[in-house]
């Protein structure tokens, strides 16, 4: 199983006091307003806050506490909600004193619109600099899904200096970091800020051991086709169709077996969750069925048990294993409900379509026109024709103009400004007069086909489309590619894999001139390769990181003895990133 131990991987750094610093600051701030107070809450902050503080924290000398829910498309109208709160007091003539707490940053828009509603002079603003919110042991967000669309389609820089402090406030507890490598025009600029703010800090962390060694910067449209590609990790099918909310998930009653839906954590204290989170789902059931007879049989050591010994078990072991077979039942309700809503979508017929070993335009086009045609799914159609557009470095004019005009008259005209959003972002493009490129000629698939994605003379090195011999174990997979059933390897992971192997991008000049961002190698503290430190790798992903990209560098951990600290602007999906483009917002 691909969970399996090969070497031994160094114990995560403890990331508990990111959430102590933040609930810290939060009481602070709450207190510097005397008095009782009412509270409200942006509805997008509840969950973050859920997991560093309980609510009678949040109750701190709070007379009510409410939930903000309603929220139009203009980023404005959290603060014109507040405008319209003070403005209601000033006509009913009762006075009270107001405190607006931005997260995790303010900006010079914010009071612009104070002022334009006339109430600048009535409140006072502080921040909250909530940047990090550890999900896991070996998963940072920062919570910031808006991140995607802001930059890679607005051009917005403006969460590039939350990027910098949360890397600043990273370095300072469990730096100095080592060497730093990166891809893109994003990740260069958020490693520049971060060096900028370290020089004026002086450096807080100089002089102590490091428990992160090397950190690698990858902008999200380095590599969209990871993104784009259908999730087969237990993880990642989970996420896709329950959606995992800030490392949490609502289980309903097609799960749960009940009337009542269950919200479930899902990090490494979940013992089964832990064990299948990485598995191909192919593998899940089998060892899902396996974990229950086992449990079965530690229940049934009762039998034979004299009064002394049950009460052991009842004081020591009963507890854990009813938690246990609690989570089992879940997990096992989970894969049942993903299973019907993949056979509903013909989704073995998708996976074939999308890994086809003889690739043909006219057949691709053709599935891609039936799943239109039969209203399957918006974004899933979108998926396939961005995945399409891709690899063949845009579709032809005519291919082009025939699936945008059955996708609007399928579902709908108001989805036009989504295509010039696609375009815009060059996820769903045309080819240019003249272009005949074919899958094999594209950029893209030139890069996770031939040699410039990696496939040097060393023996570690492959290409990203592996060459199989015989059938791909799932069960015990040979590298990275079993994320996507042996079919491709993650290009986000490959690049880190042989940057971080070659310490630097020499030999891969074909890769960067296919890619054509920019890319930097800079030097830092150096920790000692027998250290953790030194085999603890921040991974920052600027727009979103899928769960496959973390199952494989997990795998990748393991397979050479280091650990991958997965630091992201938010966990993303294909269908988070295409409802990031889609118009009209919700």
């Amino acid at each position: 199983m691909a969970s399996a131990a090969r070497h031994d991987v160094p114990e995560p750094p403890d990331f508990d006091i990111l959430k102590r610093l933040a609930r810290d600051q939060l009481i602070y701030l709450l207190e510097q307003l005397p008095g009782r107070k009412d509270l409200f809450i942006e509805a997008d902050l509840m969950s973050p806050l859920d997991r560093i503080a309980n609510v009678s924290i949040l109750k701190h000398e709070v007379d009510k506490l409410y939930k903000v829910e309603s929220r139009p498309a203009l980023s404005t109208s959290d603060h014109a909600l507040s405008a319209d709160i003070v403005n209601a007091d000033k006509m009913s003539g009762r006075s009270r004193k107001y405190k607006i707490i931005f997260s995790p940053q303010k900006f010079y828009a914010c009071e612009m619109v104070l002022e334009e509603e006339g109430v600048f002079g009535d409140v006072t603003c502080d921040e909250w600099s909530f940047y990090l919110l550890p999900l896991d042991e070996d998963i940072i967000s920062m919570e910031l899904p808006e991140f995607f669309r802001d930059y890679f389609l607005e051009g917005d820089h403006r969460w590039i200096n939350s990027v910098a402090r949360a890397l600043q406030l990273l370095n300072s507890l469990y730096g100095p970091f080592g060497r730093a490598y990166g891809i893109g025009r994003c990740a260069k600029m958020c490693y520049e800020l971060w060096r900028d703010l370290e020089e004026e800090s002086e450096g807080d962390s100089q002089g102590r051991n490091p428990e992160i060694g090397n950190i690698f910067f990858m902008d999200r449209d380095t590599d969209y086709v990871t993104a784009l590609c259908s999730q087969m990790v237990y993880e990642g099918l989970v996420d896709d169709t329950f959606r995992i909310k800030c490392g949490s998930v609502d289980f309903g009653p097609e799960v749960t077996s009940s009337d009542k839906s269950v919200k479930v954590l899902l990090n490494a204290q979940d013992k089964v969750f832990s064990q299948i989170r990485n598995e191909h789902f192919s593998s899940v059931f089998g060892f899902l069925s396996q974990k229950s007879r086992n449990l079965q049989a530690q229940y049934d050591r009762r039998r034979g048990m004299d009064i002394k010994q049950m009460k052991n078990f009842v004081s020591q072991e009963l507890k854990g294993l009813k938690q246990e077979h609690r989570l089992l039942s879940l997990h096992i309700g989970a894969c049942e409900s993903i299973m019907k809503k993949k056979t509903k979508q013909d989704f073995q017929e998708m996976i074939k379509a999308e890994h086809c070993e003889v690739f043909d335009i006219r057949e691709s086009t053709s599935f891609i026109e039936e799943h239109i045609d039969r209203q399957v799914s918006p974004i899933e159609s979108l998926r396939l024709m961005c995945l399409l557009s891709i690899t063949e470095n845009g579709l032809n004019p005519k291919d082009y103009r025939s699936l945008k005009t059955q996708y609007l008259q399928s579902y709908g005209p108001e989805h036009l400004l989504t295509f010039h959003n696609l375009k815009r972002i060059g996820l769903l493009t045309e080819q240019a007069a003249g272009e005949t490129l074919t899958a094999v000629e594209s950029r893209v698939s030139k890069l996770v086909t031939d040699r410039a994605a990696g496939e040097s003379q060393t023996s570690t090195a492959s290409p990203q489309i592996p060459r199989l011999d015989g059938e791909y174990d799932l069960k015990v997979p040979r590298d990275m590619a079993y994320v996507f059933s042996g079919a491709y390897t993650p290009l986000s992971c490959k690049l880190m894999e042989q940057v971080l192997e070659r310490r630097g991008w020499q030999g891969l000049e074909e890769v960067l001139r296919l890619l054509g961002g920019p890319e930097f190698s800079e030097a830092g503290a150096e920790a000692g390769p027998g250290r953790a430190g030194g085999r603890t790798v921040l991974a920052v992903f600027l727009g979103g990181c899928t769960c496959s990209e973390m199952a494989a560098l997990r795998f990748l951990g393991r397979d050479r003895g280091c650990r991958f600290i997965f630091l992201t602007t938010a966990v993303t999906s294909s269908g988070r990133l295409l409802e990031a483009m889609a118009e009209p917002r919700s």
